[in-house]
């Protein structure tokens, strides 16, 4: 009986990390760059039952089949929590229109400077910042290959490539002056490129809000992306969250009726021992 009250709450547990996750998702469905968090579990381990007083020597019975074997079954004792890992599916792409928004297609992350090192993060909803820079919503700015990126409104652009360019009226004296064919400007500066990196286990970084991302021992180090290899870049766009807020309704649904079902495992097993101590072992 005992044992029940373990089982039981071992699944009430897990439907609370289960909860937690969902409704996280939930909160975040409208968050750019938004990256759905899945829970993960895994079973005690099971017991062998078998039946008490059985030889296992084979008995005739009086009717019906006969079964040799002492062993009953085995019994579950639980479940725990395994792991909550991101999952980072793409998101669908949000045109904006605004020229500091930017969308990463593809893998990658865009490096951010923070007073607490170097984050990453998938949320290119960017703003310009007092000084001029291209800064995150929270004002950190924007890491190029370079450095910081400083650029002015309605004269930037951002390519496929993530290399961003000025306008070169706007550009210094000692700037590199380059031509595009594809350009309405006539000539434009090559600021920087944009720094976008990539994990070998990207699953493994850990979130620390603001949709940001630091390394663990598990992720590895962050590395930039080499010519030929980098994620294209949309200007004017956003990613949405993977998040399906139908898919994550159904969740919270599932999750409620579990843990309603392992509240009855708990008290069934209570009123089973509750009749076994006032009945029986009064009787004894």
């Amino acid at each position: 009986m005992i044992r029940t009250y373990w089982t039981g709450a071992s699944g009430m547990r897990a439907q609370q990390w289960r909860l937690d996750a969902s409704a996280n998702n939930l909160a975040n469905v409208d968050t750019d760059g938004y990256k759905r968090d899945v829970t993960t579990f895994k079973a005690f381990p099971e017991l062998l039952m078998r039946r008490m007083g059985d030889d296992g020597v084979y008995k005739i019975p009086p009717f019906g089949s006969g079964d040799a074997a002492p062993v009953v079954g085995k019994l579950g004792t639980g479940v725990e929590f395994n792991e909550l890992y991101t999952n980072f599916e793409q998101g669908a792409p949000k045109e904006s229109g605004n020229d500091f928004d930017l969308m990463i297609e593809g893998d990658g992350f865009f490096s951010i400077e923070t007073p607490y090192g170097e984050r990453w993060t998938r949320n290119g909803s960017f703003h310009l910042g007092k000084e001029g820079y291209l800064e995150t919503k929270e004002g950190y700015p924007v890491l190029g290959e370079n450095g910081r990126l400083k650029v002015k409104a309605n004269n930037f652009k951002v390519d496929k490539e993530g290399r961003v360019w000025i306008n070169a009226a706007y550009a210094d004296n000692d700037s590199l002056m380059i031509s595009r064919e594809d350009n309405t400007w006539g000539e434009a500066v090559l600021l920087d490129t944009l720094k976008i990196v990539g994990f070998e286990r990207e699953r493994y970084l850990e979130k620390q809000g603001s949709s940001f991302y630091n390394k663990t021992e598990y992720s590895g180090e962050a590395e930039v992306f080499e010519e030929g290899a980098k994620p294209q870049i949309l200007q004017g766009f956003t990613e949405a969250s993977n998040v399906n807020a139908v898919t994550e309704m159904v969740n919270l649904i599932e999750i409620n009726r579990a843990y309603e079902a392992n509240q009855k495992v708990i008290q069934s097993g209570d009123s089973m021992l509750g009749v076994l101590i006032n009945q029986y072992a009064r009787v004894g």
